[in-house]
């Protein structure tokens, strides 16, 4: 029997400088738990996975609300693996994440990797909808197959609406099913793991930064509004974070640099 679970949560301000979280909803394998954060005005949501999903036929969604000047963390607690069950007609697991952030408002989602094992076919589904002056760092990983294992039919889809005027939609396709050349070297050139690392910042109005490479494998991209789009693909997950880790580290430091300097 397939799983059809929506998890909920919305961050709002709590009147002490620090963020509160109203609404915290759990279903299905999706569980979700405020834990502790390293700053006091960021509130922390981890998901832990409650069971194995997603399983073929599976439709998983997470909703996050992020009200006018919440400042919200969320990430997991371990990588979520999709996996191909016991289903015989073959249908696609779907996994849809539905983001809004308000004016003001900070959101970092950072979730472990997404693992396409073999045998499985998922639909991943990353929708955002951000205020002039809301903030976001959004990071994505794709792992390719279980080790020694090939991959399984991934499709991802990213687009993020910032007030209401498109900043970035991008879908990527990955084995069996998926366009010609998705493996070769115009695309992943062999290696089994890609991210994108998103970061929206009001800051880059006035400041836009360059397009530039990051290493061999990595490349940041200024998108056409605040924002830059941060591409990576590596062997393995360990190298893919890695760069992906260092790529955060540098603009978040730039930042902090330009508003103090």
């Amino acid at each position: 029997m397939s799983v059809r679970a929506t998890a909920r949560l919305r961050a709002e301000p709590d009147g002490r400088g620090g963020t509160a979280l109203p609404v915290l909803e759990s279903a299905g394998p999706l569980a979700l738990r405020r834990t502790r954060s390293p700053r006091a005005a960021y509130a922390r949501v981890t998901v832990v996975g409650a069971m194995s999903a997603p399983l073929n036929g599976d439709r998983l969604a997470i909703e996050a609300d992020i009200a006018d000047g919440a400042r919200l963390t969320v990430d997991s607690a371990a990588a979520t693996v999709a996996l191909p069950g016991a289903r015989a007609d073959g249908e696609p697991s779907t996994y849809t994440v539905e983001l809004g952030v308000g004016e003001g408002a900070v959101l970092h989602w950072l979730p472990e990797q997404l693992v396409s094992a073999r045998g499985s076919d998922l639909r991943m589904t990353t929708r955002v909808r951000l205020a002039p002056t809301g903030r976001l760092l959004l990071r994505e990983e794709q792992i390719l197959g279980r080790h020694g294992e090939p991959t399984g039919a991934l499709t991802t889809r990213l687009t993020v609406h910032r007030a209401g005027r498109p900043l970035l939609d991008q879908q990527l396709a990955y084995g069996p099913g998926a366009p010609g050349g998705w493996d070769g070297p115009a695309v992943l050139g062999g290696h089994r793991a890609a991210g994108q690392l998103l970061l929206a910042e009001p800051a880059f109005e006035d400041a836009p930064l360059p397009a530039r490479l990051l290493g061999p494998t990595a490349a940041l991209t200024p998108l056409a509004g605040p924002a830059v789009l941060v591409t990576a693909v590596a062997a393995d997950a360990r190298l893919l974070r890695g760069i992906l880790d260092d790529a955060m580290r540098e603009l978040l430091d730039g930042l902090k640099t330009e508003q103090t300097g």
